[in-house]
């Protein structure tokens, strides 16, 4: 970081982070098993301007530990360009055409595979940093809701 660089406004981090959002294609995805072992795994995601949907095989210790506790840590980005959400999930499976949208996106269409259900995250808290003048005022959602 330049002694000169500016924190972005907040208005400015929104939109950045509704880029990434939109664009990137993957996210590590941390979760808790029901005894608290911690789990991170790098998944797709899709946005659809309110949820995430991500797709991972129901064996996996992803689905499994959401289907017990359905809290879950996502972050896209780099450490010096970083969205991080909290979300909670739940099993709604996305329309026909975000399903089409996730395929595309993520170069991979989990609908064909036997047990591989999509998981549908809504963020309760969305922060979002570049550098260490941006660690004030990387709140950028809090309990579901944008700040202003």
């Amino acid at each position: 970081m330049t002694e000169s660089a500016l924190p972005r406004p907040l208005a400015t981090r929104k939109q950045d982070t509704l880029h990434r959002l939109t664009h990137d294609i993957d996210a590590w995805v941390a979760t808790a098993s029901p005894n608290g072992t911690p789990y991170l795994m790098p998944l797709s995601f899709l946005w659809t301007g309110a949820h995430l949907y991500l797709a991972t095989s129901a064996t996996n210790p992803t689905a499994k530990n959401l289907h017990q506790n359905p809290h879950l840590q996502l972050t896209i980005g780099t450490l010096r360009d970083v969205v991080h959400i909290t979300a909670t999930t739940d099993p709604t499976q996305p329309t026909p055409e975000e399903a089409e949208a996730f395929a595309t996106k993520a170069g991979f269409d989990p609908r064909p595979l036997p047990n591989y259900p999509f998981i549908r995250a809504t963020p309760t808290k969305i922060q979002a940093w570049r550098e260490s003048n941006e660690t004030k005022g990387r709140l950028l959602m809090k309990a579901g809701t944008w700040l202003p």
